[in-house]
């Protein structure tokens, strides 16, 4: 009996193995989710001194920072047209000299302390704005969706800005704000206020760069944990 179930099992086996019998087929692997996007989105930002971090180095740049935060949304570290000291002029003459590409994901713009500092009348730094606005808007693609401007902060409240008539400095800071603010709400485009935590650093040292004037990479940190959920929103 025995004999006879191992000759019908070796039969049953070489019937399956037949040229007629289906050939297995391997499973593919299972599917793996994509990784985020590294370095994908181009990132601009326009500005002066604060952009381009005066007196610290430049990791600890806000829109560095930024784009370290924002990994994940894949923006890269910013390529920067900013110096101390300019104007809204200069940074438009700067922007035309310099001829970006018209292809960035993200453009920031934070202009207007030097306007304020040296007495430049409102009104022109308004035109000003709104030029560079719109310079902005083109780089990003013609996006106003992609374009981020951060407000001016106060610099009256800074260790050297003490020995400077505060109240009036601040009231012409909110002036220039105010006038940014309205013509970003015109154009489209998104105003992150970030002056009130240039107000509550008490003169405290490490929230400023070494110049006393300048802001540290601790403080400007702030700037880009706020600027944050917005660039993620204006990115998606």
């Amino acid at each position: 009996m025995f004999r006879l179930f191992a000759l019908v099992s070796v039969w049953l086996l070489t019937l399956g193995c037949g040229p007629d019998a289906p050939v297995p087929v391997p499973l593919p692997p299972a599917a793996t989710p994509a990784p985020a996007p590294v370095g994908t989105r181009r990132f601009l930002a326009l500005g002066d001194s604060y952009t381009i971090g005066q007196g610290v180095p430049a990791a600890d740049r806000w829109g560095v920072q930024l784009a370290w935060l924002a990994q994940a949304e894949g923006l890269r570290k910013p390529d920067i047209i900013a110096r101390t000291g300019w104007t809204t002029e200069q940074l438009r003459e700067a922007i035309v000299a310099a001829n970006p590409p018209a292809s960035y994901e993200l453009v920031s713009l934070m202009i207007g302390v030097n306007n304020q500092f040296q007495g430049l009348p409102l009104a022109e730094y308004r035109n000003d704005f709104r030029e560079l606005l719109h310079m902005a808007i083109r780089l990003a693609g013609g996006r106003p969706g992609r374009v981020l401007v951060l407000s001016i902060p106060d610099w009256g409240q800074s260790r050297v800005g003490r020995s400077h008539a505060q109240a009036s400095i601040s009231q012409e800071i909110n002036q220039f704000n105010a006038a940014a603010r309205q013509e970003c709400t015109a154009a489209g485009v998104a105003f992150l206020d970030i002056t009130d935590l240039t107000r509550t650093t008490g003169y405290d040292p490490a929230q400023f760069a070494p110049d006393g004037l300048h802001y540290s990479g601790l403080h400007m940190q702030q700037w880009a944990i706020r600027a944050l959920p917005v660039v993620r929103r204006l990115v998606q």
